[in-house]
């Protein structure tokens, strides 16, 4: 990621922030401009979601990317807000405790780093509740 993209979305990765559609109700994460369903007509605002959800289904990472390594086994789930939208995030727990439908709530982890001098990226991840 290019280093003015990666501060210019730091905001809702760091806090949770997305949108929220005045007229028909809905919320995104990521942020949306403009609402998929009402188009021109919709009025989105800034939303800050509790981070509180649960788990829809998920997998257990043995074989990680490079960096991740060290990590392994670690799980990677996809978590439903309380609010209505989905994430994909990684699951601090052991792989043997995580079950659908789980209950999990948002912690703030390091996510990784470009290099040994590079830039550390911070970022949500999600323990059980």
């Amino acid at each position: 990621m290019s280093v003015p993209r990666f501060w210019r979305k730091q905001v809702a990765r760091y806090n949770l922030v997305g949108t929220h559609c005045k007229k028909c109700d809905e919320y995104f994460y990521p942020p949306r401009n403009m609402c998929p369903a009402c188009r021109r007509e919709g009025e989105i605002e800034d939303y800050k979601f509790s981070g509180k959800g649960e788990v829809v289904t998920y997998t257990v990472i043995h074989a990680a990317a490079e960096g991740f390594e060290n990590q392994t086994p670690y799980v990677l789930g996809i978590i439903k807000l309380e609010e209505g939208p989905s994430l994909t995030s990684q699951i601090i727990c052991k792989p043997e405790t995580v079950q659908m439908g789980m209950k999990v709530k948002p912690v703030f982890r390091k996510l990784g780093q470009d290099g040994e001098q590079g830039m550390i990226y911070y970022g949500t991840k999600f323990v059980p509740e």
